[in-house]
């Protein structure tokens, strides 16, 4: 694969900074635009370098404490948006994302892949990070709807507005690809030399876990939060 000079990513700065010149002029504020901007990009070169060591390190010890990390911090972005903010409800999170995610990273690494030997770091981080950030936005949607629903509506309804409004990008994702869009991952298999059919079939893997995991996260979030009323 064609390697990206530094200089040459650079130039992605500029739309990012139009946006945020007109996210200053419309809503007051650029800071978080900017600050996303340059978190996004630290983080990345922080676990471009970290993944090095990852994939070359045979301690499983070491990448469980890696996908305990992920769902730990996605757990802490969700609850970002909800008003009421709790130690029980970080909880929740927490379990939801845990179960809903690693059922389906399971599934995908021993049921569909098929993964031998069990411990690949290269196949498990990769995976774990897909699903765990987006059972985390699926929840950080469903919370937030959540929340607002119930001060005027049942729990019924709430929940399932909740959940409908959660997968809205899921389900236009399902809808567009192919038509509208081809998703990263296929792209860049294509990309490095991969049979286009073969790229096919893992994204459809990947596309299908996205949805799994983000719907069985929400769904059990959701639950728990209506045996609480």
């Amino acid at each position: 694969m064609k390697v990206i000079e530094l200089s040459h990513l650079f130039l992605l700065l500029l739309p990012i900074g139009v946006v945020a010149y007109f996210y200053y002029r419309w809503v007051g504020s650029s800071k978080e635009i900017l600050y996303a901007t340059l978190r996004m990009v630290s983080q990345l070169f922080i676990i471009g370098y970290l993944l090095v060591y990852i994939f070359n390190s045979k301690n499983e010890l070491f990448g469980l404490l890696v996908v305990a990390f992920m769902v730990s911090v996605s757990a802490w972005i969700a609850l970002r948006n909800i008003k009421e903010k709790s130690l029980q409800i970080y909880r929740d999170i927490f379990i939801s994302i845990l179960i809903g995610g690693t059922l389906n990273l399971l599934l995908v690494l021993y049921g569909v892949i098929d993964l031998e030997p069990l411990y690949q770091p290269r196949f498990i981080i990769p995976l774990a990070g897909m699903i765990y950030a987006n059972a985390m936005n699926a929840i950080s949607l469903a919370s937030e709807r959540f929340e607002d629903e119930r001060k005027r509506e049942s729990i019924e309804v709430a929940r399932a507005k909740a959940l409908k409004s959660s997968l809205i990008p899921q389900i236009n994702s399902f809808f567009a690809v192919g038509l509208v869009s081809l998703p990263g991952m296929m792209t860049g298999q294509i990309l490095s030399g991969v049979d286009p059919i073969i790229a096919v079939r893992y994204q459809i893997v990947v596309m299908a876990m996205v949805l799994g995991s983000a719907g069985g996260s929400v769904i059990f979030y959701l639950w728990l939060q209506s045996r609480r009323g």
